[in-house]
């Protein structure tokens, strides 16, 4: 009876518990710090969400959140957008390869 009770009060006292396999492995332990925690002090939920928000946007879930596919996106305009991408990588390596031209006649006093 006791092993039933102790169980139970485990199952109670950590959420989501039921779905993980054994309480002690590590698999549960980063489900259990997954995510981001916010307190409510002083009854005051405004600046909970203030603080939230600034969580999500530090740790980054914020672009994860946006950059996720809401609809369906047709091939060529997959490839439109994959076009772009790569005239904006291929500007940005270049201007870094100009960049560090200048940097190195700098240094070397040209």
């Amino acid at each position: 009876m006791n092993s039933i009770a102790r169980n139970i009060s485990a199952l109670f006292s950590r959420p989501g518990a039921a779905a993980a396999a054994p309480l002690s492995s590590p698999s549960w332990e980063l489900q259990q710090w997954r995510g981001i925690r916010v307190k409510v002090r002083y009854g005051s939920l405004e600046q909970a969400l203030v603080v939230m928000q600034r969580k999500m946007q530090s740790s980054g879930i914020e672009r994860l959140i946006k950059r996720e596919q809401r609809h369906h996106i047709k091939n060529s305009e997959k490839r439109v957008l994959a076009r772009k991408n790569l005239e904006r990588k291929l500007r940005s390596q270049d201007l870094a390869r100009k960049l560090k031209s200048i940097l190195i006649k700098k240094v070397r006093g040209l």
